[in-house]
């Protein structure tokens, strides 16, 4: 198991949060409770880069749609960067890779 860690930063287009390690049951909370103190506004894009996300299960699948809905309720956007192969494989069979725009990495994702 890896800890989980979050890294944000400022983008042109909006913010940039960085996860890395694991994000499951047990650390899930952390990004949510992020996610419900972050600002955006109006035109921004909220770029979830996942380089360094080791593992993601159901609970984490779940804080990525709790995420979706943050950025629309903010009247913004959502992007995933740099998904790895094994996540990208369980959005694909869930289906989330129809609502989720995924982008290679983070610099592609936050262009205007």
């Amino acid at each position: 198991m890896s800890p989980l860690k979050i890294t944000t930063r400022d983008a042109p287009t909006g913010p940039v949060l960085e996860i890395h390690g694991d994000l499951d049951f047990a650390t899930s909370g952390r990004l949510r409770e992020l996610l419900t103190g972050l600002a955006l506004r109006p035109g921004q894009r909220l770029v979830l880069d996942l380089a360094g996300m080791e593992f993601c299960d159901s609970s984490g699948l779940t804080v990525l749609i709790v995420a979706r809905h943050h950025a629309q309720a903010a009247q913004g956007d959502i992007a995933l960067a740099a998904v790895p192969d094994h996540t990208r494989r369980v959005l694909q069979i869930v289906g989330l890779d129809q609502i989720f725009p995924v982008f290679p990495d983070s610099a592609a994702a936050t262009q205007p």
